[in-house]
C-alpha cells in the first residue's frame, strides 16, 4: 500500500487542475425556427394570446447571433435561455388554444351557435 505524499508545511498543496467552465464551449443554440413555427401555429390557434409571447421568443432568438458575432458569449447564452423560455410559455399556450378550441366545438359552440346568436340579437 502506497502512502500518499507529503507536503513541506511552508508551501501550499498544488491548485486542483481546473475544469473548463461548461458555458466556455461548444454552439448555442438560438431556437430561431422553433420561435418562428410556433408563433405561426399560435396565431393560427390561439390568437394574440400565444402570439405575443412567440414574437418575444423570436426577438430572444434573433440576438443569440448577434451577440455572439460581438464576442458577447454569456449574453448570447442568456438570450439563447430566454429564447428557449418563451418558445416553451407559446407552446404551452398554442396547446391550451387548441384544447380550448376542440373542448368548444364539443360543446357546441361552432360557427352555427354564433350566427344563431347574432340573429337574435339582430332580431330584439
Amino acid at each position: 500500500m502506497s502512502t500518499p505524499p507529503s507536503f513541506p508545511s511552508d508551501q501550499p498543496p498544488p491548485p486542483a487542475p481546473s475544469s473548463p467552465a461548461p458555458s466556455s464551449y461548444g454552439p448555442i443554440p438560438n431556437y430561431l425556427v422553433w420561435a418562428i413555427l410556433i408563433t405561426i401555429a399560435s396565431l393560427c390557434l390561439c390568437c394574440i394570446v400565444g402570439t405575443i409571447p412567440g414574437v418575444v421568443a423570436i426577438v430572444f432568438a434573433t440576438q443569440v447571433n448577434t451577440k455572439l458575432s460581438a464576442g458577447d458569449r454569456a449574453g448570447a447564452e442568456q438570450a439563447s435561455k430566454n429564447a428557449k423560455l418563451w418558445c416553451w410559455i407559446t407552446t404551452g399556450l398554442c396547446i391550451l388554444g387548441l384544447l380550448l378550441s376542440i373542448g368548444m366545438r364539443f360543446a357546441g359552440f361552432d360557427n352555427s351557435y354564433w350566427q344563431n346568436y347574432v340573429e337574435q340579437m339582430q332580431q330584439h
